[in-house]
């Protein structure tokens, strides 16, 4: 099979399309023919070497495909059903087949297709476990999203929208109408306007900027409000100081989750956002759109032209 993987950390230049074969599913998994793969910030963060991992690694996490093979004691799959799936980093995303655990896939939903489809793994979980999971955003809760128009903002202002509250989104003018598309209530032009100035007693802030954005973001939130960041890190006590809560997110593989998302996609509450499709062979410019951190939605790579 062919697939992008690096031998070394670096640039761009050390991604390699190669040749590898096919893997082979173990007890609990499956094997996935991949039609699509997602791309996501992480990628380059583990090609530059920022996360410790033993090379050489196949890039990739998001993908979405085809049951090829199925390994002892998986009961929940049949060979040829669609799934999508967040894969371990050792697995590989980028690549023309690739392992799942079953518990880290779920069915594709319905209406979208495999390029949509490989759009949510990574950026729709951690939206997900972030407001849900981490900070119990509920039904008339106010919420700030940071980067409102990028691949996990876009999932995140409209599940925010699906539960009922009232969603904030920094994001630049440019991005003000498609923000509206999604149901965002307000827009903060971050270019022209510092939200610290105009919001205050905020339930939920939720940063995918980090740096200055995320320092300023601790005075905006009431007393007990929750900060939650896929960015940042912060020193121990700041919550406390501020009189609120904090945590960092890593959002971690959850089919059962999946499920729940591809459910909302199909009852039209959440649509995937794809604004970039790109062949495999072409990953180095797919990462350094990504690393541009100014692409709207989602980039994809589509592994197979027969789609």
């Amino acid at each position: 099979m062919k697939a992008i993987r690096i031998h070394e950390f670096g640039e761009p230049h050390v991604l390699k399309y190669e040749d590898l074969p096919e893997p082979q599913p173990n007890i609990g998994e499956i094997r996935i023919r991949v039609m699509a793969a997602g791309v996501n910030p992480l990628d380059w963060k583990i090609r530059k070497g920022y996360i410790d991992l033993p090379l050489p690694i196949t890039m990739g996490v998001d993908v979405s495909g085809m049951v090829d093979a199925i390994g002892p004691g998986v009961e929940n799959f049949n060979l040829g059903d669609k799934v999508f799936a967040k894969v371990l980093q050792q697995q590989g995303g980028y690549a023309e087949y690739t392992i799942s655990n079953a518990s880290h896939a779920a069915l594709m939903p319905k209406t979208t297709n495999f390029i949509e489809a490989a759009a949510v793994p990574t950026a729709g979980l951690t939206a997900w476990q972030a407001l849900f999971d981490i900070a119990r955003l509920d039904k008339g809760q106010t919420v700030l999203i940071h980067g409102a128009a990028g691949g996990v903002g876009s999932f995140a202002v409209q599940f925010g929208k699906w539960k009922g509250a009232h969603v904030i989104g920094t994001a630049s003018s440019h991005n003000q109408q498609f923000l509206q598309s999604l149901g965002v209530d307000e827009v903060i032009d971050y270019r022209t306007q510092r939200f610290e100035t105009v919001m205050n007693d905020l339930d939920i802030v939720l940063d995918t900027i980090g740096e200055d954005t995320f320092e300023r973001s601790w005075d905006v939130l009431k007393p007990n409000g929750f900060l939650v960041t896929t960015v940042a890190a912060f020193p121990e006590g700041a919550a406390e100081a501020h009189g609120v809560r904090a945590k960092r997110i890593v959002s971690q593989p959850n089919g059962s989750e999946l499920a729940q998302i591809a459910k909302i996609i199909d009852e039209r509450h959440v649509k995937p956002i794809v604004t970039e499709v790109l062949p495999l062979v072409e990953a180095r410019k797919a990462q350094e759109m990504s690393e541009s951190r100014h692409v709207r939605g989602k980039i994809v790579l589509q592994i197979t032209s027969n789609l």
